[in-house]
């Protein structure tokens, strides 16, 4: 039985299967975000309908797995489920602010996860009253004609959600890795962004790139 980082995998199983009993929910969608921290790039969101959950890798909390253990749960993840992605810029979190970002990446994963469903699934008659969403968080602002049902902590009590999380967070670190290799001067590459005190000393002495949110504190 794989561990995740606060028990077994069942446990995570079997919060999903409580979440979607009753109410004739058929799909469950576990859904985070990564980067609501950074002073720089944007803030993705991942969207998750498993179908096996059969995992031979380490499941949990993306933030709390290292970056070989995320990439091998990466794989397995797009074997076993249909996934969505949602990518709001910096210059978007800039006009908006960081919550209203991170929940219309949310909803644009959402929305890719049902685009990339077969048609066989999305046709189906009475799908919209079928799915409940699994939102990591306590609030979620935007509109969507699904359920919601928003969980604190998600991303270590639902395996869709940690699943979520993981295609978040991947994506997220990879587009940032390709921006390091633009803005060498910033170390994107080993802070992803966040507001560590050399990728403050960066700013301070290279000022801000493009990808910096300019409403973010950042020195």
């Amino acid at each position: 039985m794989v561990l995740t980082a606060v028990g077994s995998i069942q446990e995570l199983i079997e919060f999903d299967q409580q979440a979607k009993a009753g109410n004739g929910f058929r799909f469950l969608f576990g859904v985070d975000e990564a980067g609501r921290g950074p002073l720089a790039g944007p803030v993705v969101a991942g969207a998750v309908l498993l179908k096996a959950t059969d995992f031979s890798v380490r499941i949990g909390d993306s933030k709390k797995l290292s970056a070989a253990q995320r990439a091998k749960a990466f794989l397995q993840i797009h074997e076993r489920a249909y996934v969505g992605v949602g990518i709001v810029s910096e210059a978007v979190i800039d006009e908006i602010n960081i919550l209203r970002a991170s929940h219309l990446a949310m909803a644009d994963a959402v929305r890719d996860l049902v685009k990339n469903l077969p048609d066989q699934v999305r046709s189906q008659e009475g799908f919209v009253a079928a799915v409940k969403l699994l939102i990591d968080g306590n609030l979620f602002t935007e509109t969507v004609p699904y359920k919601v049902q928003t969980v604190v902590a998600g991303d270590a009590k639902s395996l869709s959600i940690a699943c979520a999380s993981i295609i978040a967070k991947v994506t997220r670190d990879r587009i940032i890795d390709a921006y390091d290799a633009e803005y060498p001067q910033y170390g994107f590459r080993q802070h992803k962004g966040y507001p560590t005190a050399a990728h403050r000393a960066a700013i301070r002495e290279h000022g801000l790139s493009p990808i910096h949110r300019k409403t973010f504190r950042s020195a």
